[in-house]
């Protein structure tokens, strides 16, 4: 019987970053997901995980990041819990790909990237936690 759900809570190193990707890749191989949708997954999940570490914090001290992977009919659900500074990362500009690459500015490409990568995104804001629900279909893949 495959697991419907795994639970982890990650300190805001970015050394929790291998346990993250194992936990997730061991989770999508047993439900048979397709190796490049699990990358694109595993780097969408990394992308934030790292962004929450690097930008959400004031302070120097341990925080922990509560993270459930489940999955329900066919859909994976990802939920990042974190009591960062509030960060609505729907709200971010779109990079401008168009322009050349010197003149880019720096940022929001690895949040361009989850919105391309998970079917939906939900930002949610309980008192002094950021939650994020990510969502990719992976019936057919």
């Amino acid at each position: 019987m495959i697991a419907d759900r795994v639970s982890l809570e990650l300190k805001n190193s970015l050394s929790e970053l291998d346990t993250l990707g194992q936990s997730l890749q061991q989770f999508g191989e047993a439900l048979g997901v397709a190796n490049k949708t699990l990358f694109q997954i595993c780097l969408a999940l990394e992308e934030i995980f790292s962004n929450i570490i690097s930008y959400g914090y004031a302070d120097d001290a341990v925080h922990w990041i509560k993270i459930t992977i489940s999955h329900e009919k066919g859909i994976l659900t990802i939920r990042l819990e974190d009591d960062g500074i509030p960060f609505n990362p729907l709200w971010a500009q779109k990079p401008d790909c168009e322009c050349p690459l010197e003149e880019r500015k720096v940022g929001n490409l690895g949040i361009h990237l989850c919105k391309k990568v998970m079917d939906d995104m939900i930002y949610e804001r309980f008192g002094n936690k950021n939650v994020l629900t990510l969502k990719k279909d992976i019936k057919n893949t």
